[in-house]
């Protein structure tokens, strides 16, 4: 059932950017006068699941959902209609307009996507508003990946500064330390302060070492919920109890509780917990095959310790705030795309499984809306590369042609489609087979 809720999420969001991006094409090509044939919701191969002529336009529903397209009138696009390419050009076809209206044409989607994803993003903050947690107030400090502590971290680090700059929030910290390109952290550790300095892009290490969740929040081990028929309910483990011992020897945290368990699978494991406001009580609990008991930690956002922030927003700070953190999203992204191009980098892509698992298992149209913006915002970008097929490569050849003052041969861009297109085929194969791997590894949860 989860599985089919995120995938219903997925389709809707990606149902609404294909066609705001299709109208942004078709909008700025009628109002220049050119004709669109077809205007389709998903690729449709052999046959249409809904197809309706009105006016010049057909408009339907293809049956293979990935993407849309819209077929403009004299233009050598993914249809491959080479056929209308060698008939005299007519004043109503793509070709037969300036070159400038034709870079506006090909322009238009990215352009309402942009803006879609700054508009998404103001709604949101207008409407749910937004919670942080100040990096001040962060009580217990940063839990620390056990891969990142021989470059220095630990745990229990509160972050001070990052290339210089102090954070405000701990969003930004994990942002910050991931995307941007790290030179140096300073640490408050102890009451002390550290300085580490990297030589090696820290967020390259990242990919390189496969680390998805480097920096979280330090927790108090405190028992939202037991498991039926587990080892922690057999034993008598209670929610709201907080773990202080294992086996005698103290634990203070939840990754401290967790690193202990791992390394004792399928044993018996003394518990020490408060209970109430000051009971201590001692538990026999069986660990499983994995090393875990069967309970699950309290948010820590929901903990009094943790002083959260709750941000409103009138209509124009969401404005203001929405383009700002669109801009920052599509600053992050693109930063991000430098790890592609190692051999660990290419080992992240992920297609629609990975995009659907970012959703809620619920339905929640906060993070609907939140990551339909991003989506929104990746289209954008992914269409702007100058690649053939996509709209980047298509404005490409429209620059060469207003800088040399004559058009590239149309041979010539057939090929470049049909190179194009097998460029994203051999992407989409990629990202789908390391989708596939991450399914058989257990790497989505």
């Amino acid at each position: 059932m989860v599985a089919l809720i995120k995938a219903a999420q997925l389709l809707l969001s990606l149902s609404i950017l294909v066609v705001l991006h299709e109208f942004g094409h078709y909008w700025a090509a009628r109002a220049f006068k050119t004709r669109v044939e077809k205007f389709y919701l998903f690729m449709n191969p052999g046959f249409s699941l809904f197809k309706k002529q009105i006016g010049e336009t057909e408009w339907g529903i293809g049956w293979l959902p990935l993407g849309g397209y819209v077929k403009i009138s004299g233009m050598i696009d993914e249809s491959m209609d080479t056929e209308q390419m060698q008939q005299p050009a007519q004043p109503w076809e793509f070709r037969s307009k300036p070159a400038w209206q034709r870079l506006i044409i090909m322009l238009g989607g990215i352009i309402v996507n942009l803006i879609l994803g700054f508009a998404i993003y103001s709604m949101v903050l207008l409407v749910w508003g937004e919670t942080v947690l100040p990096a001040e107030r962060i009580p217990y400090g940063l839990e620390v990946d056990e891969r990142l502590k021989p470059l220095g971290f630990e745990d229990g680090d509160q972050v001070v500064s990052i290339n210089g700059e102090t954070p405000v929030s701990f969003t930004e910290i994990r942002r910050s330390l991931f995307f941007d390109p790290v030179s140096e952290v300073e640490l408050s550790r102890n009451g002390e302060r550290v300085q580490l300095v990297f030589e090696e892009d820290l967020g390259q290490f990242l990919v390189d070492s496969s680390i998805r969740r480097p920096f979280g929040l330090r927790v108090p081990a405190l028992v939202e919920t037991v498991s039926p028929g587990s080892g922690a309910e057999a034993g008598g483990l209670l929610p709201g109890d907080r773990i202080v011992t294992l086996d005698g020897a103290a634990v203070g945290f939840h990754g401290d509780v967790l690193e202990y368990l791992r390394a004792h699978p399928a044993s018996d494991i003394e518990v020490g917990v408060i209970r109430g406001a000051y009971e201590r009580v001692l538990l026999t609990c069986q660990t499983d095959s994995t090393g875990a008991l069967g309970f699950f930690q309290k948010d820590p956002m929901t903990m009094p310790e943790f002083q959260l922030e709750e941000r409103t927003y009138g209509a124009g700070e969401a404005l203001v705030s929405g383009f700002a953190l669109a801009w920052t999203t599509l600053e992050e992204y693109v930063l991000s795309m430098r790890f592609l191009f190692s051999r660990s980098g290419a080992s992240q892509v992920g297609s629609l499984v990975t995009f659907g698992s970012i959703f809620d298992a619920g339905w929640n149209w906060e993070i609907f809306w939140r990551n339909t913006a991003f989506f929104s915002l990746i289209l954008a970008f992914m269409n702007l590369l100058p690649i053939p097929a996509l709209d980047g490569g298509h404005v490409v050849f429209l620059l060469y042609e207003m800088i040399v003052g004559r058009p590239a041969p149309d041979k010539f861009l057939e090929w470049a489609q049909t190179v194009g297109i097998v460029l994203l085929l051999g992407l989409m194969a990629l990202a789908l087979g390391n989708d596939i791997w991450r399914v058989i590894t257990g790497q989505f949860g």
